[in-house]
């Protein structure tokens, strides 16, 4: 008997503690708890953003995010979550206060429905031999068909012999010319532009470009490239819901499709026929296009828009948009 309570206390110190049980439910809501930026330079503009869903039926509030270290500032993007909304908790790496190897616990805590807290870690390497000013590349806002560029400066200080081979990125859309522009006494300067090219597809651009470098104790260090190519065309609401329709009834929404220049609406393409649209032959900046759904069986509807323009292939954007046929009285 006695060894059977000695297994019976052993196998509930394994356990979970009620406390870390309870906490599991709040845990499950993020897509990653934990980040390492590496090695990255002085000055630079590093940020990580922790996601998280809401996945319950009950709104979740996120009161506050502690830091355990200076180093490393939280941003609460969005504290109210309704069901199967996305919000994030923004990590701002400190690197023009600190250097070295730098480690923080933020702390997110939700007081609805049910108090709990979440501990996301960071961690990273600052340098302090290169500087980049300003710390990160900000295109800003960029027209569709348009073309912008920023200028970077890239600073070293150590060794008269240290290089940067290389400036690779992944996005089609960018272009990096590297220039040096000063060497000796043990530093060694450079100045880096960053274009985005016209053509660029319509949306956020949040890259990193990679500097390859002759270091052997740190090969490459990353450089944020951050901005936003605007479309030519846009449309709201995105996504258009029509509202619940009896069976056999129809509901009619509009859609404001708006341009920086006068456009026609050639055409809109929709792979269900139950949406018809009403368009006009006018050339203007701003159209509304009426949305008629014709209900038949009881269920949700589901569709994607494409509206075409004069303006070229760039200029058809889409949009989703569907209802709900309600069942049939008894």
């Amino acid at each position: 008997m006695r060894i059977v309570i000695l297994a019976a206390i052993a196998l509930l110190a394994c356990l979970p503690s009620p406390a870390v049980r309870a906490q599991e439910w709040a845990r499950k809501m993020f897509q990653a708890t934990e980040h390492d930026f590496g090695t990255v330079a002085r000055g630079a503009k590093t940020e990580f953003r922790f996601e998280l869903t809401n996945i319950y039926k009950e709104d979740i509030h996120v009161a506050q995010v502690r830091s355990s270290c200076g180093c490393t500032t939280p941003q609460i993007t969005r504290p109210t979550l309704k069901t199967f909304e996305k919000g994030e908790i923004v990590a701002v790496y400190n690197t023009t206060s600190f250097l070295g190897s730098r480690n923080a616990v933020l702390t997110v805590v939700i007081d609805q429905p049910f108090p709990a807290e979440v501990q996301l870690k960071v961690a990273g390497y600052i340098r302090s031999d290169i500087v980049l000013s300003p710390g990160s590349v900000e295109l800003g806002t960029v027209g569709h068909g348009e073309s912008s560029e920023k200028r970077i400066g890239i600073e070293y200080a150590g060794r008269n012999d240290w290089k940067i081979l290389d400036v690779r990125t992944t996005h089609d859309y960018l272009e990096v010319e590297l220039a040096e522009k000063g060497r000796g006494g043990g530093r060694v300067s450079y100045e880096m532009l960053v274009r985005v090219r016209a053509g660029a597809p319509a949306g956020y651009i949040d890259e990193q470009l990679t500097v390859v470098t002759n270091d052997s104790r740190m090969t490459r260090f990353p450089v944020d490239v951050r901005g936003k190519v605007e479309a030519a065309v846009n449309v709201s609401p995105s996504p258009l819901f029509l509202g619940v329709v009896a069976p056999g009834e129809a509901a009619t929404k509009p859609l404001v499709v708006r341009g920086k220049k006068p456009f026609k609406i050639t055409g809109v393409k929709c792979d269900d026929p139950r949406f018809t649209f009403d368009v006009g032959e006018e050339s203007k900046t701003l159209h509304l296009v009426p949305v008629t759904f014709q209900s038949d069986e009881p269920g949700k509807a589901a569709a994607k828009i494409t509206i075409e323009t004069d303006l070229g292939t760039g200029a058809a954007p889409q949009v989703s948009v569907s209802a709900q046929v309600a069942p049939p009285k008894e």
